[in-house]
């Protein structure tokens, strides 16, 4: 009877999304404002960035969500559906209102309990847990496998690679996932014996150090540089070489051996120790036609274009959040700035206060 239940309310669900679209089609065209206390602005910013995620957006709108909650043998499932009521309120309700997410941050609350309050909180942090959460209600494997240790080190890189991808997808594999979740590759170069091994691991987002210059503006492929440069492990950072069976100098490197379709980019302008200092660095970045074939591990198309940011302003005392987010539908962009939304110039959207950047992977680059 719940299968029937729930396959009727997903039926009767993406009826009403059908119907706002075709009899009311300006009832889709810009997503409204959430009506939040001023201190938990950062909420707003990365719930307007994720609201702006056409695939995740639509996800919701069709009540899509409810097929792998229903294949979820997990009782707690509130927090993906809160979620998938507060997207669904925002696209349908007028842009001129402001909706009400107190049910959702009871369930984000409950989930992630350092939100509790009315303190200001990190963006980026918040968007960590958020994904996080709703991964694990609509995770599509209901029961791990128990973890066994294989040994693909005999195999080629690219083939290493995909195993290690399967291997995390037997144990992770949503929705969240397919959309945010891409793979790294570490390598680590022995400098006596030159053996190579490699490590692959997944990533949500890529937390990328500000390039410094002395003259000239930084620029978003500078701060990918710094990020994938290769570093030398030396004195106490010697790692065990495989092959000298002894500690070695080895130098590091990173590269991206798979490309996920939302690429998250958070720029690290708070000192990590307690937040205490920020930079103020303006960051150039693409709107259109990112190119990071270059820190690609194999040779794969990678261009992506921007379409949300999260911004923060002010300094690590006193700042605030807001989202600049280019609409799915119109192609126009907005700016989200606690309740108010009002349409603003793309020229407008490159500032010293981008902190989270949101790119979706160009249809020419999807395999």
């Amino acid at each position: 009877f719940k299968t029937a239940r729930v396959s009727c309310e997903h039926v009767i669900g993406t009826l009403y999304t059908q119907l706002m679209l075709t009899s009311y089609p300006s009832a889709l065209s810009v997503c409204c404002s959430v009506l939040f206390v001023s201190r938990q602005c950062f909420m707003n910013s990365i719930l307007q960035c994720l609201s702006n995620t056409h695939s995740l957006r639509d996800y919701c709108l069709h009540n899509s969500h409810r097929r792998d909650l229903n294949n979820n043998s997990r009782t707690n499932t509130a927090l993906m559906e809160e979620f998938a009521k507060l997207i669904q309120t925002m696209w349908t309700s007028s842009s001129s209102e402001a909706v009400s997410p107190s049910e959702f941050k009871t369930q984000i609350q409950r989930y992630a309990p350092r939100f509790v309050g009315y303190n200001q909180q990190d963006a980026q942090e918040f968007l960590r847990f958020l994904l996080d959460g709703l991964h694990n209600e609509v995770n599509r494997v209901t029961v791990r496998p128990r973890g066994t240790v294989e040994d693909f080190d005999h195999l080629p890189d690219e083939e290493k690679g995909k195993k290690m991808w399967s291997k995390y997808l037997e144990r992770e594999d949503s929705k969240i996932v397919d959309l945010f979740v891409g793979q790294l590759k570490s390598s680590l170069t022995c400098s006596h014996c030159g053996f190579c091994s490699t490590v692959f691991d997944p990533f949500w987002d890529l937390s990328l150090p500000i390039a410094k210059k002395g003259y000239g503006e930084v620029s978003l492929m500078d701060c990918m540089r710094l990020f994938t440069k290769e570093d030398v492990l030396d004195g106490d950072e010697k790692p065990t070489c495989y092959r000298c069976k002894a500690r070695r100098r080895c130098t590091k490197k990173f590269t991206i051996q798979k490309f996920p379709k939302i690429l998250v980019l958070h720029l690290k302008r708070f000192s990590e120790a307690r937040r205490t200092s920020k930079l103020s660095t303006f960051v150039n970045f693409p709107m259109k036609d990112l190119d990071l074939r270059e820190f690609a591990s194999e040779n794969i198309n990678a261009v992506y274009n921007l379409y949300a940011v999260s911004n923060h302003s002010g300094t690590t005392m006193g700042g605030h959040y807001t989202a600049y987010c280019r609409n799915p539908s119109s192609g126009e962009w907005y700016t989200f700035n606690d309740s108010r939304v009002t349409p603003m110039s793309s020229s407008q959207v490159r500032s010293s206060d981008a902190y989270v950047l949101f790119y979706e992977l160009a249809s020419s680059s999807r395999m």
